[in-house]
């Protein structure tokens, strides 16, 4: 008949609403949205809203060393000649630290602090205190040309000119890219295979004892050089000066608080593969059967294996920004969930290549928050860990909405259904269940989605990416919990079915 169809019709779109969770989308997005303020207000500035959830997800967190994990606060420390240890007020001591200062372009700044990169900065400081100043160096040494820092070379030459009207090329940069181009030392003697070994053995002790370690070198010369290669041969070897950049107070902590929730703390540095582990040590990344890798080795090693092997790594050390995508790429490939720091240009790459790429929002470029799904702030390591707890507890908060949500779907779907079946007049009308979706459902729902994060969370394994949202019993659950809203349903509304 006419009713029967209009009946069936009407009931069609019933069961139509009580299966679509109207309220769905924006709950999440509004639990999404208001996690996004919660992490803005603890450094951690979040450019993509899905990003929050899958930050819940990390298990591996590759972090640059300098400036994140330690305080980017460069002192120079020690002084090494070919002949051995020197006061900075020595005479061979304020020669190698003015030519650090000249082949520079950090400043002085009116209140006693340098300003440009913090490894030159300390150089320029260590030379000050020895009593020389860098504009006084320049006059002397006005400078004509540079061949500035990569860090494919890892160094950076300038060429000055001298009074007697030659020219003086200056280089500074890591040791063991710049010894092969020395072919004397400032002691007077030749650059022979056992001098190249004690002044290595020395670098290697220095990064041990967690310094940074740059050599300097020079040579003077009637002609200025057209390219790097031409400046960058036979020079002679001058000193190795440490530095040390402590690690930040609060570093060593939210490394902890990785190993307890599961993740894997990874550090990837450019500095030498003893400085790094070092430092890792003392952080506690770097322990047990831990293993560390350079450059160097990774350029050996197939992606196959590198993916094979990659969690036995937890240094990688002496890296180019080719090297971090291969990284982030290989711990992918063995289905981690990869955060990534990073802060320059060449660093973009890897930053789009991690699930979670992380820019540092003081030391960082443009082009590098650009790539980023996340901004820091205050350039600190401890910032991820938070972000972290708050990621894995935004994620428990959109699984109980949608638990929420969804049983109160099921209910409705069995009242209607159940019904139709029985040959029923309809318990709830369309109208009715939106309201109940949209608005009854809706509002209780939001609240859960906007619990405090459980103090245990950190305490927890990470979720595992392949795992489904309704994993570990949620969907019966839901059934189980949408029977006993369908029997409320039918209670509530049995008075009105018995009158129709």
């Amino acid at each position: 008949s006419e009713m029967c169809i209009r009946d069936r019709f009407m009931i069609s779109i019933s069961l139509a609403v009580a299966a679509i969770p109207e309220g769905l989308p924006a709950v999440v997005t509004i639990v999404l949205a208001l996690g996004i303020k919660k992490m803005a207000a603890r450094r951690a500035i979040v450019r993509r809203m899905p990003a929050v959830e899958t930050l819940g997800r990390a298990n591996v967190i590759c972090s640059d060393k300098t400036g994140t994990l330690t305080q980017n606060r460069m002192t120079v420390t020690r002084l090494e000649l070919p002949k051995g240890s020197a006061s900075f007020n020595s005479p061979e001591g304020v020669f190698a630290l003015s030519l650090c200062t000249l082949c520079n372009n950090s400043r002085i700044n009116s209140d006693g602090t340098a300003s440009g990169d913090p490894t030159e900065g300390a150089l320029v400081l260590a030379a000050l205190k020895a009593g020389r100043k860098k504009e006084k160096l320049e006059q002397e040494l006005p400078r004509v040309k540079e061949f500035p820092f990569d860090s494919t070379r890892k160094r950076m030459t300038t060429i000055h000119k001298l009074k007697n009207g030659g020219y003086r090329i200056i280089t500074k940069g890591a040791p063991d890219m710049l010894l092969p181009l020395c072919s004397a030392s400032s002691d007077g003697r030749g650059m022979t295979e056992i001098s190249r070994k004690a002044v290595i053995s020395k670098n290697e002790a220095m990064a041990s004892d967690a310094l940074r370690v740059l050599a300097v070198a020079y040579r003077d010369t009637v002609t200025i050089p057209k390219t790097a290669d031409e400046a960058e041969k036979g020079l002679i070897f001058t000193a190795l000066i440490g530095m040390i950049d402590p690690p930040r107070p609060e570093a060593k902590h939210a490394v902890a608080r990785c190993k307890t929730a599961g993740i894997k703390p990874v550090m990837i540095t450019g500095d030498h593969i003893a400085t790094a582990k070092a430092i890792a040590k003392d952080l506690g990344i770097f322990s047990g059967n831990d293993k560390a890798m350079t450059g160097a080795k990774l350029d050996k090693i197939s992606d196959e294996d590198l993916t094979r092997n990659i969690f036995s790594y937890s240094v990688f050390a002496r890296v180019s920004p080719e090297h971090k995508v291969r990284i982030v790429k290989a711990f992918r490939s063995a289905s981690a969930v990869v955060a990534m720091t990073g802060d320059g240009v060449n660093d973009a790459p890897a930053l789009k290549a991690a699930d979670i790429g992380c820019a540092m929002g003081i030391t960082g470029t443009d082009v590098a928050k650009g790539a980023a799904d996340m901004i820091l702030t205050d350039d600190n390591f401890s910032t991820i860990v938070e972000a972290v707890s708050e990621g894995r507890g935004i994620y428990e908060n959109i699984k109980k909405t949608v638990h929420s949500l969804l049983s109160s779907n099921i209910g409705e779907i069995i009242t209607v259904f159940t019904a139709f079946l029985l040959r029923l007049p309809s318990p709830l009308f369309a109208i009715q269940l939106l309201w109940v979706n949209l608005v009854t459902d809706s509002l209780p729902a939001l609240a859960l989605g906007v619990e405090p994060t459980p103090q245990d969370i950190m305490e927890r394994k990470p979720n595992d990416a392949k795992k489904s949202l309704f994993a570990d019993g949620m969907i019966f659950n839901i059934a189980i919990e949408g029977c006993f809203i369908a029997v409320s349903y039918t209670h509530l509304t049995l008075p009105t079915t018995e009158r129709v």
